[in-house]
C-alpha cells in the first residue's frame, strides 16, 4: 500500500506537469494573439488598400465615362460635318445612305441582302423608273428612297413611287415590299407623317449612327 509520501510525489509529479502544460498552453495563446495581431493589422492595411483601390476605380470610371461621351460627340460631329458635305456635294445616296442599308435590314428585318444596288434604273416599254436604293432578301425587297430635305410631300410621292414597283421589276413578284424614306435628319413633322402612312423614315439617331426612327410605331400600325 503505498504511502503517504508516495501519493505526495505522485501528486506533485502530476501538478508539476500540469503547470508545464498550462504554461505552454499560455505561451500558445500568447503566439496566437500575436498572429491574431498581424492578421489584423494586415487586413487593416488591406482594407485600406482596398479603398484606395476602388477610389482609383472610380476615379478611372469617371474618365472612361467622359473619354466615351468625348468619342461620341466627335463622333457626332463628324457624322454632322460628312452629312452636310455629302448633301452639297450630291453624294448622300452613296456616302451615308447605301453603307447603313446591310445593318439597318439585318437589325430590323433579320434577313441578309443577297443583292444591293444604288441609282438602279430600269426602263420599260419607254419609261424609265430609278430606285435610289435596291436591296433584295430571299423573301423581301427594299426600295430606300433619299431626299435631302424631306418634306410631308415626299412621302405621298414616294408612297406613289412603290405603287408602280411592280411594273418596272415583275421578277421580285412573290417578294415583300418594304419602302423606306431616308435622309440625314427629319423634321418631327415629317416623322408623325410618314408614321401615319405607313412609311419608314431612316436618318441619323443624335447624329450617331443611321437608325429607323419610326420602326416600332409602324410595325404596330401595320399589325393592327
Amino acid at each position: 500500500m503505498a504511502t503517504v509520501k508516495e501519493r505526495v510525489n505522485v501528486l506533485e509529479v502530476t501538478l508539476t506537469r500540469f503547470i508545464e502544460e498550462m504554461r505552454a498552453f499560455k505561451d500558445e495563446m500568447l503566439a496566437f494573439k500575436e498572429e491574431m495581431r498581424v492578421f489584423k493589422e494586415e487586413m487593416r492595411a488591406f482594407k485600406d488598400e482596398m479603398l484606395a483601390f476602388k477610389e482609383e476605380m472610380r476615379a478611372f470610371k469617371e474618365e472612361m465615362r467622359a473619354f466615351k461621351e468625348e468619342v461620341r460627340e466627335d463622333r457626332r460631329q463628324m457624322n454632322k460635318r460628312w452629312g452636310e458635305l455629302a448633301q452639297k456635294m450630291g453624294t448622300l445616296v452613296e456616302d451615308l445612305v447605301f453603307p447603313a442599308t446591310a445593318p439597318v435590314i439585318r437589325k430590323y428585318f433579320q434577313c441578309e441582302p443577297v443583292r444591293k444596288a444604288i441609282r438602279f434604273l430600269c426602263r420599260r416599254d419607254g419609261q424609265e423608273y430609278e430606285v435610289d436604293i435596291l436591296a433584295v432578301c430571299p423573301e423581301t425587297v427594299f426600295m430606300i428612297e433619299v431626299r435631302s430635305r424631306p418634306k410631308p410631300q415626299d412621302v405621298d410621292d414616294i408612297l406613289e413611287k412603290a405603287s408602280q414597283f411592280w411594273d418596272f421589276f415583275p421578277e421580285y413578284r412573290g417578294k415583300a415590299l418594304i419602302v423606306i424614306f431616308a435622309s440625314l435628319v427629319f423634321p418631327e413633322g415629317v416623322i408623325r407623317y410618314a408614321t401615319r402612312r405607313g412609311l419608314y423614315v431612316m436618318a441619323f439617331r443624335e447624329w450617331e449612327y443611321m437608325d429607323i426612327l419610326n420602326f416600332e410605331e409602324v410595325r404596330r400600325l401595320r399589325e393592327a
